[in-house]
């Protein structure tokens, strides 16, 4: 296919057929965004494409996040075929679950490479794309789990707070280049992201599950506000009102304080020995 030019801005989305990512690009479609998602599951991936095509031009493009290479393919389409790319989202993630002592190393290994390494391979590979166009944005989704770290959550809380991390860094980093770094926060919300849990135990199972899919936040919903967000280049997008309060109290209390509020908010998630 020959090179396209458009004036219609341009969205990748990693993770985009499914759960949030899915929403973030009916959002973007909706907007009137040309969207294009990246995703493992193929056969979600093209019944995702399919509704997209029916509001703006859109694209579905195999893509693991744990392959540099896949993403890197991902880029030299978007180059070629619609001439570079607006907004970046690193969305694709993984949950885990359990206490210290009992989670596998295999699960600290496997939920780094996606939620963490995942995201620095879409930085890395997206950024000289950005650069050479004269700009653009990337968007990080981490959780509010990256800033408020809860217990039995260890695994999961260190690789979203490393992606909050990386992108302090980098809206300092490419501030010169002209691209812009949002990293999203979000509390729990009715997510399919309980498919993916990894927990060593029952009853972190059951918890995770329970939280998910009793959560009064839709996906559609937390789309709305990161949409919102990226579009005012706001650089640590909140999406839930006591997560603000939650966040404000870390910040302004002494830690022995918040920690006492902190275990008293969690008692339910630890597991009778």
């Amino acid at each position: 296919m020959a090179s396209m030019t458009t004036q219609a801005p341009r969205v990748f989305i990693t993770g985009g057929a499914s759960g949030l990512g899915r929403a973030l690009a009916e959002r973007y479609a909706q907007a009137g965004y040309w969207v294009c998602i990246g995703d493992i599951h193929k056969e979600r991936g093209e019944e995702t494409l399919q509704a997209l095509q029916a509001v703006t031009t859109a694209q579905y493009l195999h893509c693991d996040v744990q392959r540099e290479d896949d993403l890197q393919s991902a880029a030299d389409w978007l180059r070629q075929h619609w001439s570079g790319v607006d907004v970046v989202i690193n969305n694709a993630g993984v949950a885990t679950a359990g206490a210290i002592d009992e989670q596998s190393m295999e699960d600290w290994q496997w939920v780094m490479d996606i939620n963490v390494l995942g995201v620095v391979r879409g930085c890395k590979v997206f950024t000289p794309l950005l650069r050479q166009q004269g700009g653009g944005h990337l968007v990080n989704v981490a959780s509010l789990a990256g800033v408020i770290h809860p217990p039995k959550m260890a695994s999961y809380c260190a690789t979203k707070a490393a992606v909050v991390a990386l992108s302090e860094t980098l809206t300092l980093e490419l501030d010169s280049d002209n691209i812009a770094v949002s990293v999203v926060c979000p509390a729990i919300f009715r997510t399919n992201l309980a498919e993916s849990l990894r927990a060593s135990d029952p009853t972190s199972t059951v918890l995770t599950q329970k939280l998910v899919n009793k959560a009064k936040v839709s996906a559609d919903e937390i789309a709305e506000k990161v949409f919102r967000g990226v579009e005012e280049k706001q650089f640590k997008i909140l999406t839930h009102d006591d997560s603000k309060r939650l966040v404000m109290l870390k910040r302004l209390l002494p830690y022995r304080w918040f920690r006492k509020i902190m275990l008293k908010n969690t008692a339910g998630m630890m597991r009778k020995r």
